[in-house]
């Protein structure tokens, strides 16, 4: 007999830095045996938010899939500031490189709804942008970019 699905959870907690607590709590999911597991898929990405999704079953039993890290929190990284503007419209927190979005959008890519390396760059873009993070234009960005527009 199939197991019965009771719930699915989008959380997020720091890399090899799970603990049992009340977000696990409400799953009814063998908590120990989660933030063990989730420690150990984690511990090479040390010092980083990893989103997780959580199927919880009937007989407590679990799957999870690990989701690369939040643009949000790799813009802040990049740019070396703690929080983004509180008014983005009107101040500019921090700066990032194309070099530093190419590098974001190919590690997000994968979780990313679209192939292509110019749409996952435009969607860091506006990201940025709403967080009052300035792209600094990247010359070779600019030379490897001049050819097609024309």
């Amino acid at each position: 007999m199939a197991k019965k699905v009771t719930r699915i959870a989008k959380l997020q907690f720091n890399a090899g830095q799970a603990k049992p607590g009340p977000e696990l709590a409400g799953l009814g999911i063998d908590m120990g045996g989660f933030t063990k597991q989730f420690n150990d898929a984690t511990r090479d990405r040390n010092g980083t938010v990893v989103p997780v999704i959580i199927t919880a079953y009937d007989d407590r039993s679990f799957e999870f899939v690990l989701k690369t890290t939040p643009a949000s929190n790799l813009l802040i990284k990049a740019a070396g500031i703690s929080k983004g503007a509180a008014n983005s419209l009107k101040e500019n927190v921090g700066t990032v490189t194309m070099k530093q979005l190419e590098e974001i959008a190919e590690y997000k890519l994968e979780d990313l709804n679209t192939d292509s390396m110019d749409a996952a760059i435009s969607m860091l873009k506006g990201t940025a942008k709403n967080m009052g993070i300035k792209i600094a234009n990247d010359n070779s960005a600019q030379l490897e970019n001049s050819g097609e527009d024309e």
